[in-house]
């Protein structure tokens, strides 16, 4: 499934994992991994999770966030 939606991985010290983060699903949608690929991989799975789940029960799914640039020439 091809989706426009934010994935945010940052490591944690905290945790001793890569974190995901999913801004368009709201503040405690996470998900993790041990490696930056694996949480990538779970990071897919779970929009593709969030998308199917929303369609199913007559959700509206939220509007993906779009990044504007913006240049200044001198």
């Amino acid at each position: 499934m091809n989706s426009h939606y934010t994935i945010i991985i940052q490591w944690s010290d905290e945790d001793d994992c890569f974190v995901v983060s999913f801004p368009e699903w709201g503040e405690f949608c996470h998900t993790h991994g041990d490696t930056y690929e694996e949480a990538l991989k779970n990071a897919q799975e779970v929009i593709e999770m969030l998308i199917e789940t929303s369609l199913e029960n007559g959700e509206a799914l939220p509007e993906p966030q779009t990044l504007v640039k913006s240049w200044k020439v001198a």
